[in-house]
């Protein structure tokens, strides 16, 4: 079985979890880590999350899979807050955080750079749209590794 497939498995049992207890699944992934593999799930809620809400996750999550058992293998359940610089994924990451500065990763350099900072505009279509400056960037999502919200201290 293919990672994404157990991913799309593993966000069909937790993701119903999730939404009961009013939290948001930001983000799932399954990877091998050294000789291991881990479900690492993320989650938010306004306010924050506490470990006592991971560890809820983590048993409702972990009891599921284990009846539903979809992964073959040995593997890691982990499920931690976002954190503050919570990576912007779905179509409503890019409507809620608009005007909030973003941090944005390319697969490959422009200009020999991989690396955007800006206000967030948005989501126009499949183009995400930071202002940095007087410079409205445009980039193709597909193009695009990784947008997260900038921590600023």
């Amino acid at each position: 079985m293919s990672r994404k497939s157990i991913e799309k498995i593993a966000q069909e049992i937790a993701l119903p979890i999730v939404e009961e207890l009013d939290y948001e699944l930001v983000d799932l992934e399954y990877k091998k880590e050294g000789p291991h593999w881990c479900l690492r799930l993320y989650i938010d809620k306004p306010g924050g999350i506490t470990l006592d809400d991971c560890q809820e996750v983590s048993q409702r999550v972990g009891d599921m899979l284990d009846i539903k058992d979809p992964i073959p293998h040995n593997y890691f359940l982990e499920v931690s807050s976002v954190g503050l610089d919570r990576p912007l994924k779905k179509e409503e990451d890019f409507v809620r955080f608009k005007g909030r500065k973003v941090d944005l990763k390319l697969y490959r350099a422009i200009d020999g750079s991989k690396n955007f900072k800006g206000e967030l505009i948005g989501l126009v279509g499949d183009t995400i749209q930071i202002q940095d400056g007087e410079k409205t960037l445009e980039f193709k999502k597909d193009e695009v590794a990784i947008v997260r919200l900038s921590v600023e201290f």
